[in-house]
């Protein structure tokens, strides 16, 4: 499959290239010190990804200690309700230990750190998903931990932020600016900058300086590798299409890379939040420009002195102004469709998976399973596999407190 030039047959082999870019995205903007750094973690993964010692040890992990492979679950009541003989799927990475995709990447990137003798893991937190899963994975290889979270996920994500100190991380609460996602990556990475000698910083998703979105891209695809082999085989072929929120984009990017060389409709949906005005929303593929941020390239929501511009959106884990290289690389060759939903109607995709089919989703998921309705809604036929990136327990007190029961 080729889109614009670029043959999906040798895809993985040929991005990102060398210097780290898919594209003109991507790369590492860092000063030369930390640089060094960056070229340390570059190595160590290059050197143990190709080990059949470590992906033996990874894939016990995954098995025994993450429950992998997660299982697709048939939608048959939220198909049937639709009404347009359309059939929906999830990929259930809510039922992945720790309730996300997150421990995908993290139980690799604390099991590198181990590998580089660092002695502790550094990283930021939205949702708090990432925080626990890396909590867990500093508690299972014996590592120092340190999250840091904005003063406004702190209290919308109390039962996450409880269980990061159960596991025995340290959450460092940042109060600068709007005090979120964007706030706690500075807040991290200014820590890593300090300590990068003896720890690692496992940022959250696809983003960063290289290596990061390579190396999370490939921790996270074994989604996409499991969801393409159990579709075919509870059904016989391939889905029309498949759908996953994005915020920086490692559940998208997981997903996503299972079908990228098939003839598939591949969807990343952004929080469009209270509405198109800047500040409303956190769509930064939809309505950002180029630009450069926590030492990457990439699409970014700008304010008018060209710094990256305050964001919202119901979902914690999405409100961050900006997209990881790839994901801004795949808009460009249009390999994938990026599309918005907006608050309303994420929460009622929210109550509706819950009250049909029994399975309470994470707000940032319930963004993939909003645009999967709507796009069922739109097919004659055909069938739409959503990513289920986590589950909602950490949302149920938020949603009740702002939405009430519907």
């Amino acid at each position: 499959m080729n889109f614009n030039n670029v043959d999906f047959d040798t895809y993985f082999k040929n991005y990102p290239d060398k210097d780290g870019y898919f594209g003109k995205y991507g790369g590492s903007y860092v000063s030369p010190e930390l640089q060094v750094a960056m070229n340390e973690i570059s190595a160590a993964y290059q050197t143990i990804c190709k080990s059949s010692k470590f992906i033996a040890e990874l894939r016990k992990i995954r098995k025994e200690f993450q429950g992998r492979p997660t299982p697709i679950s048939y939608l048959e009541r939220l198909s049937n309700s639709i009404g347009t003989g359309v059939q929906l799927y999830v990929k259930r990475e809510d039922l992945n230990h720790t309730g996300a995709h997150k421990l995908n990447h993290c139980m690799g990137e604390a099991l590198l750190a181990k590998y580089m003798g660092k002695k502790k893991v550094i990283a930021e937190t939205g949702a708090g998903q990432h925080g626990v899963a890396l909590a867990t994975a500093a508690a299972y290889f014996g590592l120092e931990c340190d999250i840091y979270m904005g003063s406004v996920d702190i209290k919308k994500q109390a039962p996450n932020v409880a269980r990061m100190k159960i596991l025995g991380a340290r959450v460092v609460e940042v109060t600068e600016g709007l005090q979120t996602l964007k706030e706690a990556v500075d807040a991290a990475f200014a820590a890593y900058c300090r300590e990068y000698k003896d720890a690692i910083y496992c940022i959250g998703s696809v983003l960063g300086p290289h290596p990061f979105p390579t190396m999370v891209r490939d921790f996270q695809s074994v989604v996409g590798i499991e969801a393409r082999e159990q579709f075919v085989g509870m059904t016989g072929e391939l889905p029309d299409a498949v759908v996953a929120c994005v915020g920086g984009g490692s559940n998208a990017m997981g997903m996503f890379a299972g079908f990228l060389n098939d003839p598939v409709d591949i969807y990343g949906i952004e929080p469009l939040g209270r509405g198109p005005k800047l500040g409303d929303h956190a769509a930064s593929l939809k309505y950002g420009e180029e630009g450069i941020m926590h030492g990457f390239s990439t699409i970014m929501l700008k304010d008018e002195n060209g710094e990256p511009a305050p964001v919202y959106s119901v979902a914690s884990g999405l409100d961050y102004p900006a997209s990881g290289p790839e994901h801004c690389f795949l808009r460009d060759l249009g390999r994938v469709k990026y599309d918005v939903v907006n608050d309303e109607e994420t929460i009622d995709a929210f109550f509706t998976l819950s009250r049909l089919e029994g399975i309470i989703p994470a707000i940032e998921s319930a963004h993939a399973v909003a645009y999967g309705i709507k796009l069922a809604k739109t097919m004659g036929k055909g069938s739409v596999l959503i990513n289920l990136s986590g589950r909602g327990d950490k949302d149920m007190d938020y949603i009740i407190e702002n939405y009430g029961i519907r």
